[in-house]
């Protein structure tokens, strides 16, 4: 067993006061994280009582107080707000006088790249794109999900090793995008994970309707095979009626969704769609099998625009 004494993580160079200016599910996980690697939160700023909550428990003993006041304290401040309000907080910060030359300015939106942050920069700021490709609870699990988390990561060239530095001690793993790909980056990332939880909370509801007593437990090994598998393999990894071709079976989830879940055919259809055309695409539908397949999927109701479905809000 190694005796030797371990270095505080406060003893090492260069660390930095860390503001959060947003507490919501992600900046007090990502500051906390920092804090483990020896970094001082200082200052955090919280609106409502939900995020003042999240940040007494995150970061203990940090004063919430205005963003202005976050800058004022901080050498690294972390913009943690939703996308939408991300332009107009950077350009508030900049034409105050908030930011300081020198100041690293994150944030961590998905959408934007390092450009959304120029207000910043023409004041002085170091400006950084970190988005940790994540899904965070608000709780301190978030902190334990960052290790070997990737970061979507875009910065001046000057900034790239302050960059990798600060996603590497937040335990994560830097990958660089770039300014003009941060959009599609973003829709990948939603496409997969934020409609994974509308794809997964439907089968839930469905199976209980058909009388699972557990349908979580039934769902947990088969959802991590499928995840396992499509990761590994890609298209390959795609099983089931529709990739088989299998008409009836899909008409008949069809006709009992309809009964049943009306609100959940729209989805079902749309996802068998892509489904089959990537199965025809990769060999794995046969031709002959496709033709009825996508003609139920285009079911007459479906066709006229009459699929008794009510729209309804995804996220």
């Amino acid at each position: 067993m190694n005796t030797t004494p371990q270095p505080d993580p406060r003893d090492r160079p260069a660390r930095l006061t860390v503001g959060v200016v947003g507490a919501g599910r992600v900046g007090p996980a990502l500051a906390a994280s920092l804090q483990l690697a020896g970094h001082r939160p200082v200052a955090v700023s919280a609106v409502s009582d939900a995020s003042r909550r999240r940040a007494g428990e995150m970061l203990p003993d940090v004063p919430v107080v205005p963003p202005a006041e976050v800058l004022e304290r901080s050498e690294l401040v972390l913009l943690t707000v939703p996308d939408d309000a991300l332009p107009e907080l950077v350009a508030g910060l900049a034409e105050t006088g908030a930011v300081r030359p020198g100041q690293l300015l994150v944030h961590t939106s998905g959408r934007y790249g390092a450009k959304v942050l120029d207000p910043a920069l023409r004041a002085g700021a170091l400006p950084l794109a970190l988005h940790p490709a994540m899904t965070f609870t608000g709780t301190p699990v978030d902190v334990q999900r960052l290790a070997g988390c990737s970061f979507g990561v875009t910065a001046h060239d000057e900034l790239r090793l302050a960059a990798e530095a600060l996603v590497i001690e937040m335990g994560g793993e830097p990958e660089w995008i770039a300014e003009e790909n941060r959009p599609l980056y973003h829709a990948a990332l939603a496409l997969g994970a934020n409609h994974l939880v509308t794809l997964v909370a439907q089968s839930l509801e469905l199976l209980r309707t058909a009388g699972v007593g557990a349908p979580d437990r039934m769902l947990g090994p088969l959802l991590g095979a499928a995840l396992d598998n499509a990761l590994r393999s890609g298209d390959a990894a795609l099983t089931g009626p529709v990739a088989r071709g299998d008409a009836g079976t899909v008409a008949a989830h069809v006709a009992e969704l309809r009964e049943h879940a009306p609100g959940t055919v729209a989805g079902y259809l749309a996802m068998a769609r892509a489904t089959a055309d990537r199965a025809l695409a990769h060999g794995l539908l046969k031709p002959e099998l496709a033709e009825p397949l996508l003609g139920v999927l285009a079911g007459p109701s479906d066709a006229a625009g009459g699929t008794g479905d009510t729209p309804g809000d995804t996220t």
